[in-house]
């Protein structure tokens, strides 16, 4: 059964619609080698749009607030229907220890500043950029409901940060009547699936919405590199930074595991007779928890590519091999859950928990 960008689902557990395929600008006026031009940009934004989608992510460190600027541009016309989110956290200056941080002072400092350069007077989404390991939970979680009440930001989200302290501030909100998370940012996809053990469960189960990043592994699972690009060299020009198969060598995107997963992907591409990126999407999708995967692409006609993935049907048998080539290792508790242990748990009786297949993609 295929979908459409504008078959909108809701975000978390709000009632926010937003499109099962959300745009990431992240490629947008970002200075490096591997980004859009700002009339490339416009093309994207222009496609997704024109076809339903109105789910737009940025954030105030995507070059330095470049890209902040440009999809402030491009969404004037149509502000009100496009659900924009944006995130806080990361420096935005050298050598002010309150310009970056999770702190009450630099989210309501960056909002200011990410209102001017959006060109808007709202963020529908405000995300938590990653956790700094020294704020409160309390204090960010007040200054999301402070701001919020102001109208200024409409939602608050998290990314990249421990499921457990996402539990204690959803916690919190929920006993302090505070707004709470409604969405989270995480890596996901055939090369990632780490997240499913707590992350995804713990979203799933405190009513957040699941946005994730790099569904395609950083352009691995495109199918672009080969084995050879596994070879530590570096880019003889390195003035627009690190090259992108240099970034996937050292994120270890790249390693002989990950090319075996692809040769997976490709049988199935082969069998459907589609591109490797939109199985691998299609894939990303099917998680029950997933609400919306964030697409980033350089070229519009990266987009149409990664736009068909909403037109795949994967078999269940096809789904089995995917899940065996990406499956990782049990960790503890889990691990143990599957254990001969269970078996002096129920006494020798079945007990059944309705629903409970909705939670995570494999038992």
């Amino acid at each position: 059964m295929t979908t459409q960008l504008d078959d909108y689902r809701l975000l978390g557990r709000s009632g926010l619609r937003v499109s099962p395929l959300s745009l990431g600008t992240m490629t947008f006026r970002s200075g490096l080698d591997w980004t859009s031009t700002d009339e490339e940009a416009r093309r994207i934004f222009d496609i997704y749009v024109d076809r339903g989608g109105n789910f737009v992510d940025t954030a105030n460190f995507y070059g330095k607030g470049g890209s902040e600027s440009i999809t402030g541009e491009l969404l004037r016309p149509c502000r009100d229907r496009i659900v924009l989110s944006t995130k806080y956290s990361l420096s935005m200056r050298e050598g002010d220890p309150n310009a970056s941080g999770n702190h009450r002072k630099n989210m309501v400092r960056s909002v200011e500043d990410s209102l001017g350069r959006l060109g808007t007077d709202y963020i529908d989404l405000l995300y938590l950029h990653i956790w700094d390991h020294r704020t409160p939970v309390d204090e960010i979680m007040r200054a999301f409901d402070d701001l919020i009440a102001s109208g200024k930001v409409l939602y608050a989200g998290i990314s990249d940060t421990p499921a457990w302290r996402i539990a204690c501030m959803q916690t919190l909100a929920d006993l302090r009547g505070w707004s709470p998370i409604v969405a989270l940012q995480i890596p996901y996809s055939l090369k990632e699936r780490t997240v499913e053990a707590e992350l995804m469960a713990m979203a799933q189960g405190l009513g957040i919405g699941i946005c994730p990043w790099s569904p395609l592994a950083g352009g691995v699972l495109t199918g672009k590199y080969k084995r050879e690009d596994m070879q530590d060299t570096a880019s003889p020009d390195h003035a627009a930074g690190p090259s992108r198969r240099e970034m996937n060598l050292g994120s270890g995107n790249l390693s002989e595991r990950t090319f075996q997963m692809i040769d997976t992907v490709r049988a199935v591409s082969e069998e459907i007779g589609c591109t490797l990126s939109q199985v691998a999407i299609a894939w990303t999708m099917l998680h029950p928890g997933v609400t919306s995967p964030i697409i980033g692409v350089r070229t519009p006609e990266q987009l149409l590519d990664n736009l068909g993935a909403l037109d795949i049907t994967l078999s269940a048998e096809q789904v089995e091999r995917l899940d065996a080539a990406s499956a990782i290792e049990d960790v503890f508790p889990y691990k143990f859950f599957n254990s001969p242990a269970q078996d002096f748990m129920f006494g020798g009786v079945k007990v059944e928990r309705r629903g409970a297949e909705r939670l995570q993609r494999v038992p």
